[in-house]
């Protein structure tokens, strides 16, 4: 197979303006600031800023990132409309993402115009843009199911007019690998980039299809944010390219990670837990074959190192677990069993997973105290917690707690009743070590008003990380109830020996 990547591939990451196009995602202009920096970091090469058009406050946006000084070009969306490159040229865009529909059944149906017409508005609307000194990318919206003579036709005379990239927009997710290596050849009269949404799963491959037949640019978003189904997503397409066709993307994909979980958090919107490459499971290993063939070489169930992306590999243990990752994650705990307490530690491991539930870092620390009759003394004590909250109440939360010994209160306020109760706890053991929450996670284990809540939570002090969970009919007693557990875990004394029998 002959790969025909051209020598250089561009990202043109669109997050702040199609990621932001997911339903409910809303972002301020200074978290856009914060989004655009990393992009630049990471090696992208143009942002999509938003729309200009949009509101004030887009066009806030856009100004911040064009005065920031990245080494990102900074773009963004318009219609074939004067008004609405004033107000790009206005903010400091370095170019513009003129988006023209190509499709009758746009052209006729949304617009309500015929090709002619629509053909008038580009070619005006480019040269418009070239005057106010705009890098212009005409880009054709669903050109999927568009004509493609008439599709070659405006693009043929777009870059005639002076537009000096184009960009074929597979809208609605209709594009195939087979056509795309068919129609994107004959368009190459000017750089192409290619935009492409997931409604069918096809995004990743049908960029790649593009890309090797002649493409040049790739739209993507981080995390694979869109409208529906969402685009391509950056770090899939990135380590598609440098794992499977050896592609040096020129993107530090160490960052990749980090940027992906700088998004999720900002946007609101979670990691699906088996995503590619940045979901919770992409590097985590539970079955016993699986993970103890990992553990020799990780290239046996692996196709990169975790690293390269920013990752951690872990090893979860559940009722899949064999003795050999139940051994290893209790050796990083700091415990050293036999072989009959292992063997009882694992056994008892299984029940719970068989049980149905997750096995937490501090249930498998739980149950290895018990084996070994290691006497474990919590540093915390809840003594009392009160939570305020309501319509026109800043939620506040105060809790009372022995820390090793001494009553410690503390109060914090939060987004919601939950958010402050994790606050209050962190304050209030802020002087015996500072504990970070990095992932919170709730689901109802019953149905109805009064379920049962399952709350789990990722807490991690000094480079060490514990998992650990409530579950309670009140998600505020739940969650509070998993944070402790975890808290009391990571703060026990590192000097304890927990590789003899008390007895």
């Amino acid at each position: 197979m002959i790969v025909l990547f051209g020598e250089s591939i561009r990202f043109f990451d669109t997050t702040l303006r199609d990621g932001e196009q997911t339903p409910g995602v809303c972002l301020t202009p200074a978290q856009k600031l914060e989004i655009a920096t990393h992009l630049s970091d990471v090696g992208v090469h143009v942002i999509e800023a938003g729309s200009a058009a949009a509101s004030a406050g887009e066009r806030e946006s856009i100004r911040s990132i064009a005065d920031a000084g990245l080494a990102a070009e900074t773009c963004t969306y318009v219609r074939a409309l004067a008004g609405d490159i004033d107000l790009a040229a206005d903010a400091g865009a370095d170019s513009v993402h003129l988006v023209v529909p190509v499709s009758d059944l746009h052209i006729e149906k949304k617009l309500r115009k015929t090709r002619g017409q629509v053909c008038d508005m580009a070619w005006s609307a480019i040269e418009y843009a070239k005057s106010r000194g705009l890098i212009v990318e005409l880009s054709g919206e669903d050109a999927s199911r568009a004509d493609q003579a008439f599709l070659a036709e405006v693009f043929r005379e777009g870059v005639e007019r002076g537009a000096d990239r184009l960009c074929f927009c597979d809208t609605v997710g209709l594009l195939t690998p087979e056509r795309a290596a068919a129609i994107i050849p004959p368009l190459l009269f000017a750089p192409l980039s290619i935009h492409c949404h997931d409604d069918l799963g096809f995004g990743l491959a049908n960029t790649v299809a593009a890309l090797r037949a002649g493409a040049s640019c790739a739209h993507v978003t981080v995390n694979g944010l869109g409208e529906r189904a969402g685009n391509t997503g950056l770090e899939e397409l990135v380590m598609a390219l440098e794992v499977l066709y050896g592609v040096d993307t020129g993107i530090a994909t160490e960052e990749l990670y980090p940027l992906s979980t700088h998004v999720a958090r900002l946007t609101g919107v979670p990691l699906a837990t088996n995503k590619p490459i940045v979901g919770e499971m992409a590097f985590t290993h539970e079955s016993g074959i699986h993970a103890h063939g990992v553990m020799r070489d990780a290239s046996t169930y692996e196709p990169l190192r975790p690293e390269r992306v920013g990752r951690k590999r872990r090893i979860v243990l559940g009722k899949h677990s064999g003795s050999a990752a139940v051994e290893a994650a209790l050796h990083d705990m700091g415990y050293a069993p036999d072989s009959p307490q292992l063997a009882d530690i694992v056994a008892r491991i299984k029940q719970v997973g068989d049980a149905g539930m997750r096995v937490t870092d501090a249930d498998i620390m739980t149950i290895a105290d018990t084996v070994m009759a290691i006497e474990f003394t919590p540093c915390l004590e809840l003594r009392q917690f009160t939570i305020v909250s309501g319509s026109n109440a800043m939620p506040t939360a105060s809790v009372t707690m022995l820390v090793n010994g001494d009553e410690v209160t503390g109060a914090a306020v939060g987004t919601g009743p939950v958010d402050a109760a994790i606050r209050a706890l962190q304050k209030s053991v802020a002087d015996v070590g500072s504990v970070r929450l990095d992932e919170y996670r709730v689901d109802a284990i019953t149905g109805g008003t009064d379920a049962l809540v399952d709350v789990a939570v990722k807490l991690s002090k000094d480079g060490k990380t514990v998992t650990s969970r409530g579950a309670r009919t009140d998600i505020i007693m739940a969650s509070v109830e998993a944070v402790i557990a975890g808290m009391n875990r990571l703060l026990r004394e590192e000097h304890e020996d927990r590789s003899q029998d008390s007895n």
